[in-house]
């Protein structure tokens, strides 16, 4: 390297957004720790925090989404796109950053879109099977398109590099032998054991889904890790129902110690966000998705479709949830077979060194300009 590098990262709104972007920035500033990042992030929203506790420095812009339950508060929106475009534009001279990495969220459509009229290189890393409309419109201009499924609709197939989602550290280095880390867990090492995951807020639909099975849970002697988050946790540390199941049920409100709970699940249960996902394919336990059906053009669906047709995984459609749960849960459950199999079949999607191949072509597309 010649010279000092410099790099723009965009991504926000939600962590699956943000955490693929640091990562991207982690493993860059590994190789070239001089290295000078600026991410482009949405005023007011997560990544205005989360950025800079991992230490890049962040600028905002001001940039929203359209607001389909009120319609009006979207009269302001094109003013809002010129204006985030101007900053972008401005930003982005200032900087004179050698390639830009987009991972999704407002703020990357104005900040990719102005780094590519300004001949920056751009590339896209897109977590979910289904690309969302950002992303699409940017992958015309990109040099690649990483993905976490071979084939995302809405991107050309000649720049798709199917690489997979940048995960934590820590889950790919921290996985442990079963037995061990239920001891650990203060669980019965010769149990069959269930993860329940339902995101840091929970999933009420999951929550809901476990107090309607109680009893089977009991009778098959099952123990049970429940994730419950936030929403709920109060209520069922108060129900009296689970108390009287003693250490077959560990209620939880977060789990900070993901990769021990992995590692100690026989089966896991979660929803089917784009890096979960990631993390589960990782984890190799056999798992059953319920998306939830309110994400972005129903993209969490379309996540856990592509586990379900390679046989990585079963699911159970938010709606289907009191007839079909149960049922599904104790298919994978009563045959080792079956559970063998779904681990088999996750390794096509598990991708553990994800950032690392990311960054590695990167390299390989810039090299000749740098």
């Amino acid at each position: 390297m010649n010279k000092k590098l410099k790099v723009i990262l965009s991504g926000g709104g939600t962590g699956g957004h943000i955490f693929p972007a640091i990562a991207i920035a982690d493993e860059i500033r590994k190789r070239f720790p001089d290295t000078e990042f600026l991410f482009i992030g949405a005023n007011g929203k997560m990544e205005m925090e989360k950025v800079p506790q991992a230490g890049y420095k962040i600028e905002g812009i001001d940039i929203a989404g359209i607001d389909r339950g009120n319609m009006l508060s979207n009269l302001g929106l094109p003013f809002k796109i010129l204006k985030s475009l101007s900053k972008s534009k401005r930003i982005i001279k200032n900087f004179a950053p050698d390639f830009a990495v987009g991972t999704g969220g407002f703020a990357s459509g104005p900040a990719l879109y102005e780094a590519s009229k300004l001949g920056i290189p751009i590339f896209i890393q897109e977590q979910n099977a289904h690309a969302g409309v950002t992303n699409k419109i940017l992958s015309k201009k990109a040099k690649a398109v990483f993905t976490a499924y071979p084939k995302v609709e809405g991107f050309p197939s000649e720049k798709i590099k199917f690489l997979g989602n940048p995960i934590r550290e820590n889950i790919v280095s921290g996985m442990q032998e079963t037995a061990q880390a239920k001891e650990k867990m203060g669980l019965d090492k010769d149990k069959l054991t269930i993860l329940s995951v339902g995101g840091s807020l929970g999933s009420r639909t999951l929550n809901n889904g476990w107090k309607d099975n109680l009893e089977k849970l009991k009778e098959k002697g099952y123990q049970l890790i429940w994730q419950t988050g936030k929403l709920d946790y109060k209520e069922l540390s108060n129900e009296s129902r689970i108390s009287d199941l003693g250490s077959q049920i560990q209620l939880k409100e977060f789990i900070k110690d993901m990769e021990l709970a992995y590692s100690a699940a026989d089966i896991i249960v979660s929803r089917a966000g784009a890096i979960a996902i990631s993390e589960l394919a990782v984890a190799r336990k056999p798992v059953l998705l319920v998306p939830f059906p309110f994400a972005a053009e129903d993209h969490q669906t379309k996540n856990a479709m592509n586990l379900v047709e390679k046989n990585a995984a079963r699911m159970v459609k938010d709606s289907e949830m009191q007839e079909k749960f149960w049922n599904t849960l104790e298919e994978i459950c009563s045959s080792e077979s079956v559970r063998n199999e779904m681990s088999q079949n996750l390794e096509y999607f598990a991708k553990p060194n994800a950032a690392k191949e990311i960054v590695d072509e990167i390299f390989k597309t810039v090299k000749s300009t740098m």
